[in-house]
């Protein structure tokens, strides 16, 4: 299949404005350039710390839907760094920055939280993947162009984009939209207006929470 032709790629390009938003934002920018002010983090890092128990559950639920053992292997391996490094990495970056976990949820946080919920309770693999593939492509899109990170960044800007990018990071980006393009033909147009959906709003909410971190 020819990446014109990828079901994933015709997703994001039904939202391509929001996602180009996201993956450019001025947030990210400052982050890797390492002139992001240090309050705009401490809220960036209470909030999406929040996410970190949601998206467990959300991955655990698709690992459990996942067609076979094959399948499900790649995203049960990837969840072992969600609840091992990057976990380490929210409380080693906010102990740093002298702030700790939150657990108040912004409006943005809330709706991706929301969302996250939604896809996991529903009980379909598809819908589940969607949220997934737009929450770790998006990171992927913006942290490839400055990685590796400039060498002076101190390390709560520098880890959180190497966790986002090199070899292993795009594995498995690439298995959860090869999991994706590989449902969506067997997916009637109900079935699929509801990918379609779910992905959207993924994207949408994924500019809203960087658009909320930069303006705290």
């Amino acid at each position: 299949m020819q990446d014109s032709a990828r079901p994933t790629d015709m997703l994001r390009q039904g939202r391509i404005d929001d996602w180009q938003a996201a993956t450019t934002h001025a947030f990210t920018r400052e982050l890797a350039d390492g002139s992001l002010p240090e309050h705009k983090m401490r809220w960036y890092l209470q909030q999406d710390y929040q996410f970190v128990d949601g998206f467990v559950r959300l991955l655990a639920s698709a690992i459990a839907h996942a067609p076979s053992l094959a399948d499900s292997v790649p995203a049960a391996q990837f969840l072992a760094v969600i609840t091992g490094p990057e976990n380490t990495y929210f409380l080693r970056a906010m102990q740093a920055l002298d702030t700790a976990p939150c657990f108040d949820p912004a409006p943005a946080t809330k709706a991706f939280q929301d969302l996250m919920a939604e896809a996991a309770s529903s009980g379909r693999y598809e819908n589940m993947l969607a949220v997934l593939v737009v929450a770790e492509w998006v990171y992927l899109d913006w942290a490839s162009p400055v990685h590796p990170p400039k060498d002076d960044l101190p390390f709560w800007f520098a880890e959180w984009i190497t966790l986002h990018a090199g070899d292993g990071f795009e594995g498995v980006v690439g298995y959860l939209r090869d999991q994706l393009d590989q449902v969506w033909p067997t997916l009637d147009t109900p079935a699929q207006a509801e990918v379609t959906r779910l992905f959207h709003r993924a994207v949408e909410l994924e500019r809203d929470f960087f658009d909320a971190a930069y303006a705290a």
